[in-house]
């Protein structure tokens, strides 16, 4: 059974190729759930679901619809270090439960589920003012984090 600890992890430099590659495309392989309340003022990766921590049981089952087709869905929070890799961990739980009871075993549809490093902080040091990878991205915001 999977857990915090044994959650993988994508760098903020991959998940950037990984938007790169698929920009232009009519249907990603990816989604990206950023977890983040009232933190996600400021920006955000391009593309992404916000799906705030405090509602995230109710989103759930809208999450488990939306995302059951994709490739790779990366979950993250402002630092990833609690929101993000306990929504990662809860949506994978949450889809084990659904394939068990729809008769399919672990993982057939090969869904990989991860966590973006350092979150958003660390993407934003990277690639904030990238408006290829970030929406809304106020830099003023941030002079002071």
């Amino acid at each position: 059974m999977a857990s915090i600890a044994t959650l993988k992890r994508i760098s903020a430099k991959d998940l950037a190729d990984r938007i790169l590659a698929e920009q232009g495309r009519p249907e990603q392989t990816y989604a990206i759930v950023d977890v983040r309340d009232d933190d996600h003022l400021g920006g955000h990766i391009k593309g992404g679901i916000h799906a705030a921590s405090a509602q995230l049981e109710a989103m759930m089952p809208t999450l488990l619809r939306r995302l059951g087709g994709k490739k790779t869905v990366v979950f993250h929070c402002m630092l990833s270090q609690q929101r993000g890799p306990s929504a990662a961990l809860r949506y994978l739980r949450e889809r084990q439960l659904q394939q068990a009871q729809e008769g399919k075993s672990e993982g057939e549809d090969g869904q990989e589920v991860l966590v973006l490093e350092n979150g958003f902080e660390g993407w934003r040091q990277q690639y904030g003012s990238d408006e290829r990878l970030t929406e809304g991205y106020r830099k003023e915001l941030w002079e002071n984090y």
